[in-house]
């Protein structure tokens, strides 16, 4: 079945009780039991909902993988991957990371026991180096956020196969529209489903992706067990957005291009970060494991001084200055101050996240007005 067929129908099927062809919203907290444990699968929707089950259900789908797990946010569902492990385990991550990401790994775990070292992925030999008899995960962001560096995925994979090592990959930038991490040797996808999946700004959520019986036996009873669960409001809403999914994704890339290409050309703009520039230093590994590339970008001001970034990012009109992405609307952020802050900024700089910094979420407005309000701004 190919991706816009699923997109539309993965998961999902028309409520037996009524016909509804949209999955109800199972607005209820317990549920009814014959006899004790004598229940229709359903027993406290905590642990279950059937609205939750059907997205669930569908985001495995997209993902070509076999179990699905829902959390409150993206950092939740982080969460839920790193209480696999116990004090004295080391987990390998990448070096151009999601601040709240670096926040949890030193902040939270760390004091608890776990080791976490911060390599540069795009070289698969950091990471062989990096890996120890104590290394039981690796944590691999691509697209990176904020300087869209790409990993090579199945390199990677072939480093923690046939090892008691876990290969988690968060595929927020891209989605599983631009890829697909399990094909190529993943263990876990993450996704922050507030981004592209839910696509309309409205819901904050995360998900995980797996196909081992075991592990998905393992992170439900994590998930229930700490009760970081979504709503059944925010899982319709999220069944909503994915039936445009391919649309909006289609629409993102395009977009994409076209503002990276006209950044390029502009005299006032330093670097930029888009995988699908053939300047990218990473395009051919982006052109082997991405279907396209997709709408996230970032670049500097030449000068790279943070007043500078500041100046724009206050006279744009269209763009709009916030944190998230993924959104039908165009919006923008400077990593520095705002995504990335809970970095040290020795750390941040060795990544490329320099005061200059600005990053796009780029939305499916017309190109032209997108690229005319930047136009106006670098003015």
């Amino acid at each position: 079945m190919q991706f816009s067929t699923k997109a539309v129908h993965a998961g999902v099927e028309p409520d037996p009780s009524t016909g509804a062809i949209m999955t109800p919203i199972f607005q209820t907290s317990t549920y009814v039991q014959a006899a004790p444990g004598d229940h229709k699968g359903y027993e406290y929707s905590r642990t279950h909902n059937p609205t939750r089950t059907a997205l669930q259900n569908a985001l495995a789908e997209l993902e070509n993988g076999k179990h699905g797990l829902c959390f409150a946010s993206g950092m939740a569902s982080i969460d839920a991957v790193v209480k696999l492990l116990k004090p004295g385990d080391e987990v390998v991550s990448t070096n151009d990371l999601y601040g709240g990401t670096y926040r949890l790994f030193t902040k939270i775990f760390e004091p608890f026991g776990v080791k976490f070292t911060f390599v540069d992925m795009e070289d698969p030999a950091n990471v062989a180096a990096a890996i120890t008899p104590k290394t039981k995960l690796v944590w691999v962001e691509t697209p990176t956020n904020p300087t869209l560096r790409i990993v090579d995925i199945a390199a990677i994979a072939k480093l923690t196969a046939g090892k008691d090592i876990l290969l988690a990959v968060d595929n927020t930038f891209a989605s599983p529209y631009l890829q697909n991490p399990m094909d190529l040797g993943a263990d876990i996808v993450m996704h922050s489903v507030t981004k592209f999946l839910g696509g309309h700004s409205d819901v904050v959520m995360g998900a995980l992706i797996v196909n081992d019986d075991d592990l998905a036996e393992r992170l439900a009873f994590i998930q229930n067990s700490c009760g970081g669960t979504p709503g059944p409001q925010d899982c319709f809403l999220v069944l909503r957005g994915l039936k445009t999914l391919h649309l909006r994704m289609e629409r993102h890339s395009t977009n994409g291009r076209a503002i990276a290409e006209w950044l390029v050309k502009h005299p006032k703009v330093g670097k930029v970060y888009w995988p699908g520039l053939e300047s990218h230093v990473n395009h051919d590994v982006a052109k082997r494991q991405m279907r396209d590339f997709g709408g996230m970008m970032s670049f500097t001001i030449k000068g790279d001084e943070q007043e500078d970034a500041i100046k724009f990012l206050s006279s744009c009109e269209l763009f709009t200055l916030a944190e998230s992405l993924g959104g039908v609307e165009s919006l923008m952020g400077h990593p520095a101050s705002m995504t990335h802050a809970s970095i040290p900024r020795e750390v941040r700089l060795k990544s490329g996240v320099t005061d200059s910094l600005i990053r796009l979420s780029v939305g499916v407005e017309d190109a032209q007005d997108l690229i005319a309000d930047l136009e106006q701004a670098l003015g």
